[in-house]
C-alpha cells in the first residue's frame, strides 16, 4: 500500500455535515442522530444552539472533531424574533415571565437604540446558561434560586438590521462574534428602551463559512441515513476552514509535516494555513514560524 492510498484510506470518512437543526431538539441531540446513522462515534458539534432555535449547526465526523476550537470561534449570523413589553427569568420564551410593560416605543427609536450595540460591546450571560461559577453551570444555580452573578464578557457585533417592524414584535438580523448570547443582546435592549425585551424566535442563518443554503435538513439526512446515501452531504474537512490560505504539500514535505518538521513558508499568506495534500486532502493545521520563516505543523491529521 502507498503512503497516498493509506493517508486516504484513514482519512475517508472525516469532514463536515452541517445541518439544519428543526426546533425542539438539542444541539447533542442532533450528534447522537448522526453518530448512529454514521456508525462513527468520534463525531461533535462546533456551536450550541438551544432547543428553541433553528438553522446552522455544524458537525464534525471523524479526524475533522480536532478542528472544532478552530470552527467554533467562527462568525455568526442570526435571525431573531424579538418580543417588546415582556421579560423573563430566562430572556426568552421558556422562562418564567417576570414583567410586562405597555410598549410605546417607535421605530425610530428603536433603530437608534439598536446600533448603539454594534461594535466592541461589553455582555454578561444569561442566568440561565451553560456559563460555569466556581466549577458549577449557571443554570443549574439559577433553577435551585441562588443568585448567580456573572462576569461580562468583550463580544463583538459587526451590524445589526431591523428586518421587520410589527410591535410588540420585531425581527432583526445579527451578524455577531462566536459567543454572544441573543438572548441577552434582547434582554438589554429591552433595558435600554425601558418596556423589557425577550427573545421569542432565533434561527441561525450562517456560522463560518456556511450558510443555510448549504445545511441539509435532518430529516432529509435520515433520509440518507437509511438508504446509504449520507456521504453526498459529507463535505472535506479542509473545507472547513476555508478562509485560511492553502499550501499543497508534495510527498517530501508530507513525510516532514507527518513527522512534525518544519517545511518552507511564504510569510506573505500570513500567520496560518492549512497543508493539503495533491489530492486536496486537509493534512495538516500549520502556523509561521517568522524566526525560521518555515511552517510548523500545529495539528496533523494521519500518522
Amino acid at each position: 500500500m502507498t503512503f497516498d492510498d493509506n493517508f486516504n484510506m484513514k482519512n475517508a470518512i472525516s469532514g463536515v455535515l452541517v445541518i439544519d437543526k428543526p426546533v425542539g431538539m438539542t444541539s447533542h441531540d442532533v450528534v447522537q442522530v448522526i453518530r448512529k446513522g454514521t456508525n462513527i462515534r468520534r463525531a461533535g458539534h462546533t456551536g450550541t444552539l438551544d432547543p428553541r432555535a433553528s438553522g446552522v449547526l455544524i458537525v464534525l465526523v471523524g479526524p475533522a472533531v480536532r478542528l472544532s476550537e478552530y470552527v467554533s470561534a467562527s462568525d455568526k449570523r442570526y435571525q431573531a424574533v424579538i418580543t417588546l413589553g415582556k421579560t423573563t427569568d430566562t430572556y426568552d420564551e421558556d422562562g418564567k415571565q417576570t414583567s410586562t410593560t405597555p410598549v410605546t416605543v417607535t421605530e425610530e427609536q428603536f433603530e437608534k437604540e439598536l446600533m448603539t450595540f454594534i461594535g466592541d460591546i461589553e455582555q454578561v450571560p444569561p442566568p440561565y446558561s451553560a456559563v460555569k461559577v466556581q466549577g458549577r453551570k449557571a443554570y443549574e444555580m439559577a433553577r435551585e434560586g441562588e443568585e448567580v452573578d456573572l462576569a461580562p464578557r468583550i463580544i463583538s457585533v459587526y451590524s445589526l438590521e431591523l428586518l421587520e417592524w410589527a410591535p410588540p414584535e420585531v425581527v432583526i438580523d445579527i451578524f455577531c462574534s462566536s459567543g454572544t448570547y441573543v438572548r441577552s443582546l434582547a434582554n438589554d435592549l429591552g433595558e435600554r428602551l425601558g418596556c423589557g425585551a425577550t427573545l421569542t424566535g432565533l434561527r441561525r442563518t450562517k456560522s463560518g463559512k456556511f450558510t443555510l443554503r448549504d445545511a441539509v435538513p435532518l430529516r432529509k439526512l435520515n433520509e440518507a441515513f437509511v438508504d446509504g446515501s449520507w456521504y453526498q452531504y459529507l463535505i472535506p474537512a479542509a473545507e472547513a476552514l476555508s478562509d485560511w490560505p492553502a499550501i499543497e504539500l508534495n510527498n517530501e514535505q508530507l513525510e516532514a509535516v507527518r513527522h512534525g518538521n518544519r517545511v518552507p513558508a511564504d510569510a506573505s499568506l500570513g500567520k496560518k494555513a492549512r497543508g493539503i495534500s495533491e489530492q486536496g486532502e486537509l493534512v495538516a493545521l500549520l502556523e509561521l514560524n517568522e524566526a525560521t520563516n518555515e511552517w510548523q505543523p500545529k495539528k496533523v491529521f494521519f500518522s
